[in-house]
């Protein structure tokens, strides 16, 4: 099979994983607001998002080996697309026009990146000193984003966001070079930066938890863009990523992005609220086994029952 198809297939499949987590991220931090760290450890709803984040990223691992950074880091778009009929089933609703409308664009303007972004398997990787200058300029912006002040849960989302991708590329470095033949496995390059991978993974986690206390509709959205963002301008100008079709290529992928960056602020707006009948400990079974019945006034990306099919309570 194709490098570049097995790359998007595995890329699907995270993102329905990482989907599930986020619903459950959100679900949690609701229902426990504040819950420090340690109480946070104490959880098996938490832990249960995590093991959810950790199949997500192992797909995501694999599908970086046989995919480059600017194909597989704007496919996380597609979290927020497979989260519209997975909150739709639950609540045996219809997706609404609006909904339709966002997956629509955000799927055109995917495609559109696919075709200037598709190139061979990624052979080159960060050296040492790149991978430190990069874990330093992407730390002085997550402490400038993670400060206090206004509008916390989208300054979070954002710092998420860098965190993820910026995981993501250094991952790249470490499957790539843990798995050429012509060095050691356990080189000194896979170990220190495979280090900055758990670190910022770790970071990005905890950062999109903070984010979700305040609705998972518009802090995922803003995740999901910063994400992409940050892998890219990495693989653009460190590791020889190049688009395709010249300047039209160029004009292509911004008109891509920019469709896409639409249809993911359409799906974030369109997102309804959830009925919550039961505070599961296991947040996953709760998404799966919810019972119309007992309303939650917090906004997720899990639909409420209405009078008429497609109506939307806006975040």
């Amino acid at each position: 099979m194709n490098a570049g198809l097995v790359a998007v297939l595995l890329s699907l499949l995270s993102a329905v994983a990482y989907a599930a987590a986020a619903v459950a991220q959100e679900r949690l931090a609701f229902r426990s607001p504040g819950t420090g760290l340690v109480r946070l450890l104490g959880s098996g709803a938490w832990w249960a998002s995590v093991g959810l984040n950790g199949g997500a990223a192992l797909l995501h691992v694999v599908a970086l080996k046989y995919g480059p950074l600017t194909v597989v880091q704007p496919l996380g778009a597609l979290t927020l697309v497979a989260a519209v009929p997975m909150g739709a089933r639950v609540a045996g609703r219809r997706v609404s026009a609006a909904e339709w409308r966002g997956t629509a664009f955000t799927l055109l303007g995917l495609a559109a990146l696919l075709v200037t972004a598709s190139g061979p398997a990624p052979e080159d990787v960060l050296s040492v000193p790149e991978a430190l200058a990069v874990a330093g300029t992407t730390t002085a912006l997550i402490g400038l984003l993670a400060r206090p002040g206004t509008r916390p849960g989208l300054r979070h989302a954002t710092a998420s966001g860098f965190a993820s991708g910026v995981a993501s590329a250094l991952t790249q470095t470490v499957t790539v070079a843990a798995t050429d033949r012509s060095g050691p496995l356990l080189s000194v390059q896979v170990i220190g930066v495979a280090l900055l991978v758990a670190a910022f993974a770790t970071a990005g986690l905890l950062l999109s938890q903070t984010a979700y206390r305040g609705g998972l509709g518009a802090p995922l959205a803003v995740v999901t863009l910063a994400n992409p963002v940050a892998a890219a301008v990495i693989g653009l100008a460190l590791l020889g990523e190049r688009l395709q079709g010249g300047a039209a290529g160029v004009l292509l992928a911004l008109a891509g992005a920019g469709l896409a960056a639409w249809g993911v602020m359409l799906l974030s707006r369109a997102a309804p609220r959830p009925d919550v009948a039961h505070e599961e400990e296991h947040p996953v079974a709760a998404v799966l086994a919810l019972e119309p019945g007992t309303a939650s006034p917090e906004p997720a990306l899990l639909p409420r029952p209405t009078p008429g099919p497609g109506h939307l309570t806006p975040l």
